[in-house]
C-alpha cells in the first residue's frame, strides 16, 4: 500500500451499499445505480466509500469497486453489460453443454453408486469466469483505497464445511477483521475466485475453493447481511434488495401439487430475500431503541451500538412475474430443460427469475429499478447528499 493512501473525508458520515444477491435478478440494482449517478452532482464522485456484495450484488459491487474513482464511468460499464447480456454469458446454455449436464444428472440418479465424476452442478458456468477476466480490473481496487475513492469493499461467500458465511475484504489499512456467531470478516486480496464463490447459486452453479475450503453462494446462511458494511464502518447505508418488501404468494384453490420449478423458487427466495428483511428489521428495532437512550448514557454503560441511518431501495413490481413474461426470450435448450421442471410459466416464474440472463429481462429490471429510484430522487438526494 503506498504511503499516500487515505480513507475518505470525514466531514460527513461513511455511506456504505449493500448489494444482495438474486441471480438475474441483479439487474434491478443497476437501474438503481444509473439513477442515482443522474442523480449526481458531481458523476465522478463515488458516493459509497464502502461496497458490500453478495451473490450477484457481490459482481456489481467489484465493478464499482474497481473504477471507483469514476463513478459514472463504473455505472456506464456495468449497464452496458447488463443491457446486453446473454445466458450464455454466464453459463453453458448451447444444447451440447445443456445435454451434457442432463445426462449427469439422469446418470447420477440411475446409477449412481457406479458414478466415480459425480455432477457439481446443474449447469456450467465457466462462460461467467471469462466475461469476469474480460470486464474487471482487479488492480483497480487498491488504486481506490489508495486515493481515498475507496474505503472498503467486502465480498460474502459461505463455507460448506465450516458452515461459516466469510465477508472476504480489501480496504484501508486501518480496517479490522471480526468474528461473530457463524460470521467471519477475513482480509483478502479480492479476484475472479471469491465472485465465482459468492455467486455459486446451490445445485445450479459449482462451488469455488478459496484455499482449503469450498465456498457457494454468499446468501446461503448470512444471519446478518447488513453487518459487514457496519463492520466496515459504514454509518449510513443504502440497501438495494432483489424482491418487493413484504412480497407474499397468491393463494390458489386448485390443490395442486408445487413442481419441482416452484420448490425450487421457493427455496432460493428463502436465501436471497428472508435473511435480508428480517435483517432490517433487526436494524430498525435497535435504531429505535438507542433513540431513547441517550448518548451519554450509552458512553457510560459502554454501549458500542449507535443508530444507523439507512434506506431500502426494492423492486415496485413483482419480479417473478417479469420473469415470466419474457422466459421465452431463453435458449431453446435451456427452456426445455426448464420446462421440465415447471419454470416456464408464472407458477413457476421465481426460479426463472434468478437464471433468465437474456436482455429483454434484464432491460426490463433495469429500467424498474431506473424508475423506482427517480420517483424518490427528492429521498435519495438527501440521504447520499448528491
Amino acid at each position: 500500500m503506498a504511503t499516500t493512501s487515505s480513507s475518505p473525508s470525514k466531514t460527513r458520515p461513511l455511506t456504505g451499499l449493500v448489494l444482495t444477491g438474486g441471480g438475474a435478478r441483479a439487474a434491478y440494482q443497476v437501474g438503481v445505480l444509473l439513477a442515482i449517478s443522474k442523480l449526481s452532482s458531481n458523476r465522478r464522485h463515488n458516493p459509497f466509500p464502502i461496497l458490500c456484495g453478495t451473490s450477484a450484488g457481490a459482481i456489481n459491487a467489484a465493478s464499482l469497486a474497481c473504477l471507483a474513482d469514476n463513478f459514472g464511468k463504473a455505472v456506464s460499464r456495468l449497464a452496458n453489460v447488463w443491457r446486453n447480456m446473454h445466458a450464455s454469458h454466464i453459463y453453458r446454455a448451447d444444447p451440447a453443454g445443456i445435454a451434457t449436464s442432463g445426462a449427469r444428472w439422469l446418470s447420477l440418479m440411475a446409477f449412481g453408486w457406479l458414478i466415480r465424476n459425480q455432477p457439481r452442478s446443474l449447469l456450467d458456468n465457466s462462460p461467467l469466469r471469462t466475461l469476469l477476466e474480460h470486464h474487471l480490473d482487479f488492480p483497480g481496487i487498491e488504486r481506490s483505497i489508495a486515493s481515498g475513492a475507496l474505503h472498503a469493499v467486502s465480498i460474502s461467500a459461505s463455507g460448506y464445511e465450516s458452515g461459516e458465511n466469510i465477508s472476504f475484504f480489501q480496504a484501508h489499512p486501518g480496517t479490522q477483521p471480526w468474528q461473530r456467531v457463524q460470521r467471519i470478516g477475513i482480509r483478502a486480496q479480492l479476484g475472479i475466485d471469491h465472485l465465482l464463490a459468492s455467486s455459486a447459486i446451490p445445485f445450479v452453479f459449482p462451488a469455488m475453493r478459496i484455499h482449503r475450503e469450498y465456498f457457494g453462494d454468499g446468501s446461503m446462511r448470512h444471519l446478518a447481511p447488513i453487518s459487514p458494511a457496519i463492520h466496515l464502518g459504514a454509518e449510513k447505508i443504502l440497501i438495494i434488495g432483489a424482491g418487493r418488501k413484504h412480497e407474499t404468494q397468491e393463494r390458489r384453490s386448485e390443490g395442486a401439487y408445487p413442481s419441482l420449478a416452484q420448490i425450487a423458487g421457493h427455496a432460493l427466495s428463502s436465501i436471497f430475500l428472508d435473511s435480508l428483511a428480517v435483517d432490517i428489521e433487526r436494524m430498525q428495532r435497535i435504531n429505535r431503541t438507542l433513540s431513547v437512550i441517550p448518548p451519554e448514557v450509552r458512553a457510560t454503560a459502554g454501549l458500542p451500538l449507535k443508530p444507523i441511518d439507512s434506506l431500502i431501495i426494492s423492486p415496485s413490481e413483482r419480479l417473478d412475474r417479469i420473469a415470466a413474461d419474457h422466459a421465452k426470450a431463453l435458449p431453446r435448450s435451456v427452456k426445455l430443460l426448464l420446462g421440465g421442471l415447471g419454470a416456464m410459466n408464472r407458477r413457476g416464474g421465481a426460479l426463472t427469475s434468478y437464471l433468465l440472463f437474456e436482455k429483454p429481462y434484464t432491460r426490463a429490471l433495469i429500467d424498474l429499478g431506473y424508475a423506482d429510484t427517480l420517483a424518490r430522487d427528492r429521498e435519495v438526494g438527501d440521504f447520499l447528499e448528491l
